[in-house]
């Protein structure tokens, strides 16, 4: 296990900031901790990296207790904190150079390492230029560059892709999950198609507590409703409108069929189906019997806005 958390606290004064919050995340996994601005991520992630000290709880990097041995958990993870901290008079080569001899990589091993990083992080273009002169997502590369030089286990980003235009997004999204290959990488965010882009799990915070944990697909079941059907059928003199309700109405585990549209060719429907039942076999099959042509049919899911949104206001 490369991280495990257990029962982490931390108080500022009379406010709990962190809550008793409990996880495990294994060798491998990308997992999106999600929550609104406030809940806790980055305090969590600055008691992982023993940047802050938690009132209760443990912490265990690749089974260290980071209270035992804290300097030997900094070695094992590489971060990059919400607010990039980087030297903007250093050219991108020395920059790293340096970065290498702070986390104590060989010196005979940091010419290779800095080389890699360039490679990895797409920093080739720019790495004779001063930090203070690169575009916010080359500064972000530079960032997890610094982050990933001495090769830890364990990736802690913060905010990777805040400020950064959608093409510069695609591009940190994309070297996100080809780290997650390789490493344990936790991804705190609130912007929650950074989420479904780069995650294979998802931990909600919410006011210091942990009110969901698990993948997209387990969590959009847990919390799906009534199904959404959404239907357009053409229209055909030999039914009417009450006709074309009726019938998708006694298709089974159907509770209700809504006429949305009516226009000279086509008929479109919302049809609304008991919790945790898919029918569209059956509607299928009823839109044949019947010799209707089916023009459209698509169900709409949970979405992971609506989870976060339940769980979260």
């Amino acid at each position: 296990m490369s991280i495990k958390v257990e029962k982490l606290s931390k108080y500022y004064g009379q406010q709990a900031a962190v809550k008793k919050i409990s996880f495990e995340i294994k060798t491998g996994e990308v997992v999106g901790f999600l929550g609104p601005n406030g809940a806790g991520k980055s305090t969590t992630l600055k008691m992982i990296t023993t940047y802050l000290t938690p009132n209760s709880g443990k912490i265990f990097v690749n089974g260290i207790n980071a209270e035992d041995d804290p300097i030997a958990v900094r070695k094992k993870i590489g971060y990059l904190p919400e607010q990039n901290p980087l030297y903007q008079d250093m050219n991108v080569i020395d920059y790293l150079k340096y970065t290498a001899e702070l986390q104590s990589v060989p010196k005979d091993k940091i010419k290779d390492s800095v080389k890699k990083m360039v490679r990895v992080c797409g920093l080739e273009d720019v790495r004779h230029k001063d930090i203070g002169e690169l575009s916010k997502g080359f500064k972000q590369r530079v960032g997890l560059a610094q982050a990933m030089i001495h090769n830890p286990a364990v990736l802690l980003l913060d905010e990777p892709t805040s400020g950064l235009d959608p093409n510069q997004i695609i591009e940190i999204r994309k070297l996100i999950k080809d780290l997650g290959k390789e490493k344990t990488l936790m991804l705190s965010t609130h912007i929650l198609q950074e989420v479904q882009a780069t995650c294979d799990r998802v931990i909600i915070i919410n006011n210091g507590e942990i009110v969901a944990d698990g993948t997209t697909d387990s969590l959009q079941k847990r919390f799906q409703g009534q199904i959404n059907i959404y239907l357009i059928v053409k229209k055909d003199p030999r039914y009417g409108r009450e006709k074309v309700i009726s019938s998708f109405e006694s298709v089974k585990n159907v509770e209700k069929v809504k006429l949305e549209g009516d226009n000279e060719n086509a008929w479109q429907l919302d049809i609304t189906a008991n919790k945790g039942v898919d029918v569209r076999e059956e509607i299928f099959m009823k839109a044949i019997s019947l010799n209707m042509v089916l023009l459209e049919m698509h169900q709409e899911e949970t979405s992971l806005e609506d989870i976060f949104r339940k769980l979260t206001t």
